[in-house]
């Protein structure tokens, strides 16, 4: 039934666009590392147990960790084509976290496990799979559950393959029932929603995996030296995105302001709304100004940075503006500034960019209640880890939902409060 469905010609510009996007982002791959050298770097890739916080740049080596991704996300297009699923702001927003994340953490391998958990409980509700290929493909938070069992485990294989093929079929068969229940915890102030549902579901795998003497220890691999071939890379992509958008859209900025004047609250799809021109130029101004904050701060662009600088591209087509992400971003700069930690910290570099989920909290609430989420954010998304060791990949949008779930009740019931007494 959900291939019947006619695609139109404006979906067929969208997906010609992405394609062309992630075959250069695979492309040059070529330009770091040989032929030879990207086959190697990607059989580590796939065979690294890739819980956070696993930079593909380290295992594999820059080439390999841009073949991945660009690859990745070929194959999630070709999914959605399949599907005929037509192309709005989520759309975008999925195939750019996909991208950023296969440079730490998803990669050919351990993605599809998920999905087809998903695509299981299509068939047991007897639905269309398109209409849950958004929790399969965001789902994919969770793929280092498979290569953690699959290559992380001293066991044999033929233990292994059944129970992490068990363990990735299980996980996306909750993944949107949850992903439905969670949402009303944050009330749409927490764009990653199912970072949110993953971090419940990574919560209770790990307590399994502990409770059997399976306890992965903790990692960082961060490589460095990066920043003065790749920031000239994005900021050109990003330059040529925002003049795309710019003809686009007639040779004319308008839209663009009134694109951010919107609170970006879930559901607020920008491609819906303004149109492609509006959408792309402000994808480009966000991924601009993550990459420019980086270097602001003397942080890193490699694997897990690139993760967040792509999030932030993505998600500008269905929420996020330089306006209500500035206020999260200060937040969690003041926090460390403040705190005992730095700003170049990589997991305060990865909260300020990923922390940009809960943008809806400024936009809604102001500018001073964004720095205050962004402050917490920064403290609470160093520790809730813990609680799955780093197999949901989506860790900011676990803590963003949880600061979301407390804050926006509290800013609520204030505001009702100062009604009452200005009446």
């Amino acid at each position: 039934m959900e291939n019947s469905r006619e695609v139109s010609a404006q979906d067929r510009l969208q997906y010609r666009i992405l394609t062309l996007t992630f075959l250069a982002l695979a492309a040059t791959g070529f330009f770091f590392d040989t032929p030879s050298g990207i086959a190697g770097g990607l059989l580590r890739i796939i065979t690294d147990p890739d819980y956070l916080i696993t930079d593909y740049m380290g295992v594999g080596g820059v080439g390999a960790a841009f073949v991945n991704s660009g690859l990745v996300c070929l194959l999630c297009i070709g999914l959605l084509r399949l599907q005929r699923v037509p192309v709005t702001g989520i759309t975008i927003a999925a195939i750019w976290t996909i991208a950023g994340f296969s440079f730490f953490g998803k990669n050919l391998l351990n993605v599809w496990f998920i999905m087809a958990g998903v695509w299981l409980y299509a068939r047991y509700r007897k639905e269309p799979f398109s209409r849950f290929i958004y929790s399969a493909l965001f789902g994919t938070a969770l793929a280092p559950l498979v290569t953690q069992i699959l290559f992380g485990f001293g066991a044999p294989l033929w233990v292994k393959i059944p129970l992490a093929t068990l363990a990735g079929l299980s996980v996306g068969f909750v993944v949107p029932p949850l992903g439905a229940a969670m949402m009303r915890f944050h009330q749409g102030f927490n764009l990653y929603n199912i970072g949110f549902v993953s971090g419940f579901v990574g919560s209770i795998v790990l307590s399994l995996f502990r409770s059997y003497g399976f306890v992965p220890e903790t990692r960082l691999i961060w490589s460095t030296g990066h920043n003065a071939t790749l920031a000239p890379l994005f900021l050109a992509l990003f330059g040529a995105m925002f003049l795309l958008g710019f003809v686009m859209n007639g040779r004319r900025l308008s839209g663009l302001a009134a694109l951010m004047r919107r609170p970006g609250r879930i559901v607020t799809d920008f491609l819906l709304l303004f149109g492609v021109g509006p959408t792309l130029m402000n994808m480009a101004l966000g991924g601009a100004c993550a990459i420019l904050y980086l270097l602001a701060i003397g942080g890193d662009i490699n694997g897990p940075t690139l993760g967040g600088v792509f999030t932030v591209v993505g998600f500008s087509a269905f929420g996020k503006h330089p306006r209500n992400m500035a206020p999260i971003v200060a937040g969690v700069a003041i926090g460390g500034l403040t705190k005992v930690w730095g700003l170049s910290d990589p997991r305060i570099q990865l909260a300020a960019l990923f922390g940009t989920t809960l943008a809806p909290v400024a936009g809604e609430f102001g500018i001073l209640w964004g720095i205050a989420a962004g402050f917490v954010h920064s403290s609470l998304v160093l520790n809730i880890g813990t609680l799955h060791a780093g197999f949901n990949l989506y860790n900011n949008g676990f803590s963003g939902g949880t600061v979301a779930a407390v804050l926006v009740p509290v800013i609520e019931a204030l505001r009702t409060g100062s009604e009452k007494n200005v009446s």
